[in-house]
């Protein structure tokens, strides 16, 4: 199992709507080599319309079995990182605190399947040039095998 450590940017927006006064999301990860472990969320920008975030020391996890779906990701138009956050109270408000991160496309699908907030966000360079590295010593393509189909006329001469 190898590791990167990450730190989440969530974005909060105000919105002008009747059913919501805001919107939260997941719209970036930055490494996060020399962050604590345990450190709140910081403010890092505001203006009149949104804010942003700094969230957390997550460790992205890289598994063997999950070698097909970081292949995937990889080899996409635009690759992801996911991010699974949930909505919690504070003493200063609600806030979208990231609970997981993920570079599996399958364990991002099965955390949508589950109900659960999922955002994916640009993958940097960094993770990406790590994430490739991975997959080059891990991945093998699943070996092709030609399907027999029922055919009415095989086994039967011409005429």
């Amino acid at each position: 199992m190898k590791q990167f450590p990450i730190a989440v940017i969530i974005e909060k927006a105000c919105l002008e709507n009747r059913w919501a006064s805001e919107k939260w999301e997941a719209i970036g990860v930055i490494p996060a080599f020399d962050a604590a472990v345990d450190a709140p969320p910081r403010r890092i920008f505001a203006d009149d319309q949104r804010e942003h975030f700094l969230a957390g020391h997550f460790p992205l996890q890289l598994f063997r079995d999950e070698v097909d779906n970081y292949h995937l990701n990889l080899t996409s138009p635009e690759p992801r990182v996911f991010v699974m956050w949930r909505m919690e109270q504070g003493a200063d408000g609600d806030f979208a605190k990231p609970i997981e991160v993920t570079l599996s496309y399958g364990e991002a699908a099965r955390w949508l399947d589950s109900g659960e907030q999922c955002d994916g966000v640009p993958m940097p360079p960094e993770i990406a040039d790590w994430l490739g590295d991975f997959v080059n010593t891990h991945y093998k393509p699943a070996v092709r095998h030609k399907v027999k189909r029922n055919d009415p006329f095989a086994g039967k001469r011409p005429r």
